[in-house]
């Protein structure tokens, strides 16, 4: 394993910090390395993985794209996924169009030139961020991200993006102005440490962007798909946005983006506006159909929802019974943040070792974001190895 760590560090560029593990295979809710060594996963490829795996649905509707040999087309030509998936979409959503590309930050960089074409018949451009947000690692997402070691040494970032106080309302008053044409915000952020926002804060942004004619962009890269108990994440806050972005769970595990809009933006885009090679592709909608399959069980997310809720409750014992080490849970459904005193990355390494498999979140915070698949009994487990870690600290 040392070895091949080794050798694909000298053809591999160095843009992440890998832990010293080789994974081959996988089934139900573990990964399996080079050796053999099986892992508990509560990181699923960082919310991505939602149904596991070797899961058979999946694995069913992939191999039939696979034996007719067709994965892509291109989208100068019509394919029946499309239409089985956005249908799916729009169903759970009540939005109205879908737009189909490969990842979170294609998702958001979507979404903000659909912003600026909107505001563009009266010269209205500038896009409100919330700090401590993340969109994405290109360029206009990772503008709109607002947190500043995101933007080091990448200056000049994409003009006209500002940013106001997430859960502050009145903050993002100060800031709208007539030049203004939209709003993007996570209604639970990830990256930024697991902090769900108020309803009254989404409900203020959604008052405040029919006010002014904003479009109100709702991020759910990582906090939608049935992560928090609902089909998409503002259905837990009935605070419905014009425009909708969601890759990570949606493809499965296989690459796959989406911009849901509302009738409000569904007109904005015109042929030759914007586009995507591979996305909406044969094979990622083949895998997108079977989990937004699973999102219309209502069953499967009643489980979600009681997971969720055994999730906090031994999170928010192991608090009580650690506050020297331990801060306090955030999140929400399957999405639970752990804030630490510690160093996160002590926890981390040591649940590593024992075969669990957790990641961080912002600076102090030990993120938990399991397949929805997960199995009350392996979250038990899980608590038992975190509390062994941290009492080892």
């Amino acid at each position: 394993m040392n070895k091949y760590i080794d050798d694909t560090k000298k053809v591999i560029l160095n843009t992440y910090t890998k832990f010293p593990v080789v994974f081959e295979s996988g089934e139900g809710n573990y990964l399996i390395d080079s050796n053999g060594d099986k892992y508990l996963d509560f990181v699923a490829g960082i919310a991505v993985n939602a149904l596991g795996y070797n899961n058979k649905e999946i694995k069913d509707e992939i191999t039939k794209v696979i034996e007719k040999g067709v994965f892509h087309t291109s989208n100068l030509y019509w394919h029946s996924y499309e239409l089985e998936a956005a249908s799916k979409l729009i169903n759970l959503s009540k939005l109205e169009k879908v737009f189909y590309c490969n990842s979170g930050a294609e998702a958001n960089e979507a979404a903000l030139k659909l912003a600026r074409k909107f505001g563009s018949k009266d010269n209205r451009f500038k896009i409100i961020s919330m700090n401590h947000s993340f969109h994405g690692r290109t360029y206009g997402a990772v503008s709109a991200t607002g947190q500043d070691k995101y933007h080091k040494n990448f200056y000049p970032l994409l003009d006209g993006i500002i940013y106001a106080d997430f859960n502050d309302l009145e903050s993002v008053k100060k800031v709208i102005d007539d030049k203004c044409c939209a709003i993007i915000v996570e209604p639970l952020q990830g990256e930024g440490g697991i902090i769900p926002s108020t309803k009254e804060f989404l409900q203020g942004l959604r008052d405040l962007a029919d006010k002014h004619n904003l479009l109100l962009i709702f991020d759910e890269v990582q906090c939608g798909m049935g992560r928090c108990g609902k089909p998409f994440c503002y259905q837990v806050y009935d605070v419905k946005p014009d425009v909708l972005t969601l890759a990570k769970a949606l493809g499965g595990g296989i690459p796959c983006g989406a911009m849901v809009v509302s009738s409000k933006a569904d007109n904005i885009f015109s042929p030759g506006d914007h586009a995507s090679t591979f996305g909406g592709n044969i094979l990622a909608l083949s895998a997108s159909s079977v989990v937004l399959s699973k999102l219309e069980d209502q069953s499967f997310l009643n489980e979600i929802v009681e997971k969720g809720a055994f999730l906090t409750n031994g999170l928010n014992n192991l608090v009580k019974k650690y506050p020297e080490k331990l801060l306090q849970v955030r999140g929400l459904g399957l999405m639970q943040g752990l804030v630490v005193k510690c160093n996160p990355f002590d926890i981390i390494n040591g649940c590593l070792n024992k075969k669990l498999l957790v990641v961080r979140a912002a600076s102090d915070v030990v993120r938990f974001v399991p397949p929805l698949t997960i199995k009350k009994e392996e979250i038990e487990i899980m608590l038992s190895i975190l509390e062994e870690v941290i009492n080892a600290i």
